[in-house]
C-alpha cells in the first residue's frame, strides 16, 4: 500500500507512502499522541516557549485540507482550486490533511490528537491541480499563494518526470515577494525531482527516528535539509485512501518537508524582517550534523537534520539576502537585520558568499558555476564611456604617430595604424579581467567536485549542542 504513484486525473506524486494507523478509529489519545516519536525530538515545549508560529500563513499545495477535521479546525483559511472545482477544501485524498496536520496541529480534547510543530500558525490549502504531459498547475498555484499572504509554500509533491515548465518562473515569483518554497526531495531513492530541484526551493530529505536517512529518501546536491519522515502519524480524512478513521501513519519526504515547512514558519514569527534566504540560514546553520558525515552538505543528509529550537535561539547573523538558498531567480531586497550578518566581502554569516559577490559566477541550485553575464547596466555604461575614450586618445597617437613615420620613411603601402596594438581582452585562452589563460572555476558536480559556497561554511555551526 502507499500513496506514491501517479493518477490519470492528478498529475503530482504525493510523497508519503503506506498510510495505516493500527487501531484507528478506536485509537486512544496516547495511541495518537505518543506515537509522534518526532515530538521528543522538537521538545515541544522547549520550541513553543519561543515561537509557535503565530501570524504566519503556510501554503499546502496539495490534495486539499479537511478544515473541520479537529485538530486543524480553525486553522485553516479559504484557499484555491485552479480548476474551478474547490477541491482544497473537499480533499480527494487524505494527504494535503495529513501534511496540515503536521504543520499547524493543534490536538483536541484534553490532549487529544495530532500536534504540529507550529500549531499558531494558519494553513492557506491549494489544490494540486491537473498535468497535462508539458506543465503543470502547481506553478500557479504558488503564485496565487504568494498573492495570498502566504510567507511558507509546503510543496510534498514531485511532478512527472519531464514536467518542469513554469516552476522556474513561479519560484522567482515567490522570492522576489519573500516567499520561502520548501519541497521534498522524492520517494525512489534516485536523484532530486521537481519541484525540489528548482533552483530557489529548499529541497528536504527524511530521517528515521535514529536520525539515519530514510532508504527511499532521493538524494543530490541539491538537498539542503533533512527532518523526522519515518513512521509519521498525522491526521487523515476518514473513507479516504489507506487511512482507517481519523489518523494514519506514513513515512516519506513528504512528512520531512512539512516540518522543515513549520520550522521556517516558527522563525518567520519570531523574526519577521527576515528574508527566505536568511530564514534557510538560520534552518542550516543550526542543523544537527549527521554522525559519521566527513563533509558537509551531504548529498543525503544535506547540511543535517533540522533543530527548530536552535533555529531560534541561537545567535546567528542574518547574512546575506539570499543565504544558502540557490540562485535561480532574483533575490528580495534584505531585510534591517541583514547587514549585522555581512561581512565587507559579500560574505555572509558561516562564510557564505552571497552569488552576487562571488565575480565571474553565477550560482545555481547545483552549485554550478555559470559565466556570469555583465548584468549591471550602470557598470557597462561607465565601461563604455571609459573605453570608447581610450580608444580616442588611442587613435589620436597612432595619427601622430603614422605622421612622425612618413616622415622618416614607412614602408609604401603601409595602412595607417599598422600593426594593430595587441590587446588581451578576447584573444584565445584568455579572459577579461584575468590572467593569460585562466580558466573559469569547474562546475559543481556530485560527488567528485567541491559543493557551492566555497566548501562546508557551516561547520562551526552544524554541530549539536
Amino acid at each position: 500500500m502507499g500513496l506514491a504513484r501517479l493518477t490519470g486525473a492528478l498529475g503530482a506524486t504525493a510523497l508519503t507512502a503506506g498510510m495505516l494507523f493500527a487501531g484507528a478509529p478506536a485509537a486512544s489519545a496516547d495511541q495518537v499522541r505518543d506515537a509522534q516519536w518526532a515530538n521528543a525530538y522538537f521538545d515541544l515545549d522547549k520550541v513553543w516557549s519561543v515561537s509557535k508560529g503565530d501570524g504566519v500563513i503556510v501554503a499546502v499545495i496539495d490534495s486539499g485540507v479537511d478544515a473541520n477535521h479537529p485538530d486543524l479546525a480553525g486553522s485553516v483559511l479559504p484557499g484555491y482550486d485552479p480548476s474551478g472545482h474547490g477541491w482544497e477544501a473537499k480533499p480527494t485524498e487524505e494527504h494535503g490533511t495529513g501534511m496540515a496536520s503536521l504543520i499547524a496541529g493543534h490536538g483536541h480534547g484534553n490532549g487529544e490528537g495530532v500536534l504540529g510543530l507550529a500549531p499558531g500558525a494558519k494553513i492557506l490549502p491549494i489544490y494540486r491541480g491537473t498535468t497535462t504531459t508539458t506543465s503543470d498547475a502547481m506553478p500557479q498555484g504558488i503564485k496565487w499563494a504568494v498573492d495570498h499572504g502566504a510567507k511558507v509554500i509546503n510543496i510534498s509533491q514531485v511532478t512527472p518526470r519531464g514536467v518542469e515548465d513554469g516552476f522556474a518562473e513561479a519560484v522567482a515569483y515567490a522570492l522576489q515577494h519573500k516567499v520561502l518554497i520548501v519541497a521534498g526531495s522524492g520517494n525512489d531513492a534516485g536523484p532530486v525531482r521537481t519541484p525540489a530541484n528548482v533552483p530557489g526551493v529548499l529541497a528536504v530529505g527524511a530521517v528515521d527516528k535514529n536520525q539515519k536517512v530514510w532508504a527511499k529518501s532521493n538524494y543530490g546536491p541539491e538537498v539542503m535539509l533533512t527532518a523526522p519522515g519515518a513512521d509519521m502519524v498525522m491526521a487523515g480524512v476518514e473513507g479516504l485512501g489507506s487511512c482507517q478513521g481519523q489518523y494514519c501513519k506514513a513515512d516519506g519526504t513528504s512528512d520531512s518537508t512539512a516540518y522543515v515547512s513549520a520550522a521556517a514558519a516558527l522563525v518567520f514569527a519570531k523574526y519577521p524582517d527576515l528574508t527566505p534566504g536568511q530564514v534557510a540560514n538560520r534552518l542550516v546553520k543550526t542543523a544537527a550534523a549527521p554522525a559519521g558525515a566527513s563533509q558537509l552538505p551531504d548529498a543525503h543528509y544535506g547540511y543535517g537534520v533540522v533543530q527548530p529550537y536552535a533555529a531560534l535561539t541561537k545567535n546567528i547573523p542574518a547574512g546575506s539576502a539570499q543565504g544558502p538558498l540557490a540562485a535561480g531567480a532574483a533575490a528580495p531586497s534584505a531585510g534591517p537585520e541583514a547587514s549585522a550578518g555581512s561581512d565587507s566581502d559579500g560574505t555572509g554569516a558561516g562564510g557564505i558568499k552571497s552569488p552576487e559577490a562571488v565575480s565571474g559566477i553565477h550560482q545555481s541550485s547545483s552549485g554550478s558555476s555559470l559565466p556570469l553575464v555583465l548584468g549591471i547596466c550602470g557598470a557597462l555604461v561607465v565601461l563604455l564611456i571609459v573605453v570608447i575614450a581610450v580608444a580616442v586618445a588611442s587613435s589620436r597617437k597612432r595619427r601622430r604617430a603614422q605622421g612622425l613615420q612618413a616622415q622618416a620613411g614607412a614602408p609604401y603601402g603601409a595602412a595607417p595604424g599598422w600593426p594593430p596594438a595587441q590587446h588581451s581582452y578576447g584573444q584565445p585562452g584568455q579572459q577579461p579581467y584575468g590572467q593569460p589563460g585562466q580558466q573559469p572555476p569547474p562546475p559543481y558536480g556530485y560527488p567528485q567536485q567541491q559543493p557551492p559556497y566555497g566548501g562546508n561554511p557551516y561547520q562551526d555551526g552544524n554541530q549539536s549542542r
